[in-house]
């Protein structure tokens, strides 16, 4: 893990502690980096309550509540979807903040006005969700990893 990784995911770790509040990740162009940076913080049972890496359609409507109906009108890639990814980790959770992530990381799968590189964001807190879309450069670790960090970084706005 990158050291801004690590400083972002212990700012996290502290600010979640500090408010008593539990996390819960969605996540599928990251796969789990989200969830695997928190977790590496000793201590992370405290506030981190489950990740969910929904990588397939299916898996976000099961898991997540993700109806398919939003899906097929925005694309699995949208802020759309990134939001119900959100509310549906807070809802199918014990956490009272959730993260998401869908995107494209590459090295195919862009389409047009969704390049490679985008990805999609969502943070909820309660029933309050916030999205962001932006699309990141570079090779796929380098799009997964620009990811992680800022959704660790949003997920600081979200709480502090």
């Amino acid at each position: 893990m990158t050291h801004e990784l690590t400083d972002l995911a212990n700012q996290v770790s502290q600010t979640l502690g500090a408010k008593k509040l539990m996390l819960a990740t969605a996540e599928s162009c990251t796969g789990g980096g989200i969830a695997q940076a928190l977790t590496d913080i000793p201590g992370s049972s405290d506030w981190f309550d489950r990740g969910f890496v929904t990588y397939s359609n299916t898996a976000k409507n099961d898991m997540l509540d993700v109806s398919d109906a939003v899906i097929a009108q925005f694309g699995a890639v949208s802020e759309e979807v990134a939001a119900a990814m959100a509310a549906g980790a807070v809802a199918n959770s014990s956490a009272d903040v959730a993260v998401s992530t869908t995107g494209i990381a590459g090295p195919s799968g862009g389409v047009p006005g969704k390049p490679i590189g985008t990805v999609c964001f969502g943070w909820a807190r309660g029933d309050h969700v916030q999205t962001e879309r932006l699309v990141f450069q570079g090779d796929r670790q380098a799009v997964r990893g620009q990811a992680v960090a800022h959704a660790l970084r949003g997920l600081l706005r979200l709480v502090e």
